[in-house]
């Protein structure tokens, strides 16, 4: 059975640690701004940002949370635009399928964007804000406890 390090309460997590987590959700938006046609980039910004903001707990698992829900969305963006550039240099047609598609990735889209607003001021607060999907799978990962600590605690002597 995997044990897991308690969860902190909101007073007990530092402004700096409430302000990154906030941050790997709003991460998004400006790699959404920078890099439109090229949909991965968001991806590549939310990696960067969780392997530079693994000293804290509560912010990796906003950033693990934060990327594991881009994917995806991303996946959905980078078919829409290999399919819009294949209409536009050899079909030149846009059919119905494509347009449902499009209208589906606006949809994930937008839901995407609203659950990270959500899950953003959230953890500006100090709270713990579960995605459907990838809240425990990110709980998991940033909570339990590490092999290394399980050594430090075999250690020590039997308390009385």
């Amino acid at each position: 059975m995997t044990e897991y390090v308690e969860i902190p309460q909101p007073d007990q997590i530092d402004i700096r640690e409430k302000e990154d987590a906030m941050g790997a959700y709003f991460m998004m938006f400006a790699a959404l701004a920078a890099g439109l046609p090229l949909p991965v980039l968001n991806l590549v910004a939310a990696i960067i940002y969780l392997y530079l903001n693994k000293k804290s707990r509560f912010v990796h698992f906003h950033s693990l949370q934060s990327l594991l829900s881009q994917l995806p969305t991303s996946v959905l963006n980078v078919g829409l635009v290999i399919w819009f550039i294949r209409i536009v240099f050899f079909d030149f047609y846009f059919d119905a399928y494509f347009k449902g598609y499009l209208a589906m990735t606006i949809a994930a889209n937008l839901i995407y964007i609203i659950f990270s607003i959500i899950a953003a001021v959230k953890a500006r607060k100090g709270q713990f804000y579960y995605f459907i999907f990838f809240g425990r799978l990110s709980y998991h990962y940033a909570y339990r406890k590490s092999a290394s600590s399980e050594e430090k605690m075999q250690n020590l002597p039997p308390k009385l």
